[in-house]
């Protein structure tokens, strides 16, 4: 049974037309799990759909066993699952300390700890703590993120396009900042436009279609399929 799985997931938003179709993601702990395929596929609906954030007409979300379906995201952060948006995903008129103190919300505990566990795994944030994260680069924007969304000590962290608009130096360095991660036991669910150099840190793929599981295997099977190859990585 996988530790978190979006079974059979069928639902858009209100009341127009279905985005996904009959269509299942699921990740282990201390897997990377990456959903790739066109633009318009479903990808980011489908995270979105496990994170609560659309109903679904059919289908089930469960988490370590338990089913999450109808739990608010509010409530699955406070389950244990944390989300980092594309965009608008960091308090600029804040520090970075300020934002990831306010990633530490829901705690009533001393998460000093946890954040000097971010600052270890993102060492420019520690030293541009006090800067206020609208002036930062766009990589380290998504480090503020990512960091933040840690401080809810999560046990799966979904990314929603964590490279994009990066430089490829920076997307490097951030895909070895997610392994770290991975390696600490979290389960990685990640929605990412760089399809190559993400299914090569993937242990599970999926490539979806039109709200549909077209392809799922390993990041290494899918990267060598000629079919995927061919359609969706550019030959």
């Amino acid at each position: 049974m996988s530790y978190l799985i979006g079974e059979k997931m069928t639902g858009g938003y209100g009341k127009g037309a279905d985005i996904l179709h009959e269509c299942t993601i699921a990740v282990e702990k201390g897997e990377i799990a990456v959903i790739v395929g066109p633009n318009g596929a479903g990808k980011s609906t489908a995270m979105k759909a496990i994170f609560g954030m659309l109903n679904l007409r059919e289908g089930q979300i469960r988490l370590d066993g338990k089913d999450i379906t109808n739990m608010s995201p509010q409530d699955k952060v406070k389950a244990g699952m944390g989300f980092v948006p594309q965009t608008s995903n960091v308090f600029t008129g804040m520090t970075v300390q300020e934002n990831l103190e306010m990633g530490a919300y829901i705690r009533d505990d001393d998460f000093m700890g946890t954040m000097e566990q971010v600052f270890d795994l993102f060492p420019i944030l520690k030293e541009k703590r006090k800067q206020h994260a609208g002036e930062l680069s766009g990589g380290q924007r998504q480090q503020v993120a990512v960091g933040r969304a840690l401080m809810t000590q999560p046990k799966v962290l979904m990314l929603d396009e964590p490279t994009a608009g990066v430089s490829p130096i920076v997307m490097d360095e951030l895909f070895d900042r997610i392994i770290e991660v991975a390696k600490t036991g979290i389960a990685i669910l990640m929605v990412e436009q760089n399809a190559r150099q993400a299914l090569n840190i993937a242990d599970k793929g999926y490539v979806l279609v039109q709200g549909r599981n077209r392809f799922t295997d390993t990041g290494e099977a899918l990267l060598a399929n000629p079919e995927v190859r061919k359609s969706f990585l550019g030959g």
